[in-house]
């Protein structure tokens, strides 16, 4: 007998992702396969419900740019939201993870760094791509009064003001890149050109040498 039940479509938005994003807790794809289990035979139907996951800035942003995309979610109970754990608990190499560092220059504007997040940043070379006389790091108390995120969900997409943004030029390299969706424990994948257009970013040499 023919079953009747209605299959749920799973989608980010209505940009074509060629493969499903998996994570701890969520399994998001925009081209769900045929089969209604995922690898850890659970089904799709127990591990997402986008009806109950409230979209960030960024996603709307993404959305409204119809940016492909997809989201990972992570557990934040243990406290462990650094770049490098982040990077461990979503199954992907830190080299393709990436955050967002908000600066201010010698004028007194305010900029934004996308960096992997295992480097260090280069005031140095930071300073010279935005052409200032030097930059520095803003308080970490002033990160949510700028940007309307808050220090471990900074996204460089959807902030409340745009700032001018760079993003480190090794991620040319690479075919997906991950950053905070904007929100402590959920991360965005997405394509380097992706990033650039969503954030009205351009790239530069920004990290320190590593020895």
């Amino acid at each position: 007998m023919k079953s009747t039940r209605k299959r749920k479509k799973v989608c980010v938005n209505k940009g074509s992702w060629p493969r499903p994003v998996q994570a701890g807790f969520f399994v998001l794809m925009e081209n769900p396969p045929r089969n209604r289990y995922n690898d850890s035979n659970r089904p799709l139907e127990e591990v997402v419900n986008l009806a109950k996951i409230a979209k960030t800035n960024a996603m709307r942003l993404l959305d409204a740019q119809k940016i492909p995309y997809g989201m990972l979610s992570y557990e934040v109970k243990d406290g462990k939201i650094d770049g490098i754990s982040v990077a461990a608990k979503i199954g992907k190499p830190p080299e393709a993870v990436y955050k967002t560092l908000v600066t201010q220059g010698h004028s007194g504007e305010l900029y934004v760094f996308v960096i992997p997040v295992a480097a260090e940043l280069d005031l140095k070379k930071a300073a010279k791509a935005a052409g200032e006389k030097k930059i520095e790091m803003i308080h970490v108390k002033d990160i949510q009064k700028y940007t309307g995120y808050i220090r471990g969900g900074c996204s460089p997409i959807g902030m409340k003001k745009h700032y001018v943004t760079f993003v480190d030029e090794s991620a040319a390299t690479l075919d997906e890149i991950v950053v905070s969706a904007g929100k402590i424990g959920t991360q965005i994948t997405l394509s380097p050109q992706g990033l650039l257009e969503a954030a009205h970013a351009r790239y530069a040499a920004l990290t320190q040498e590593t020895r």
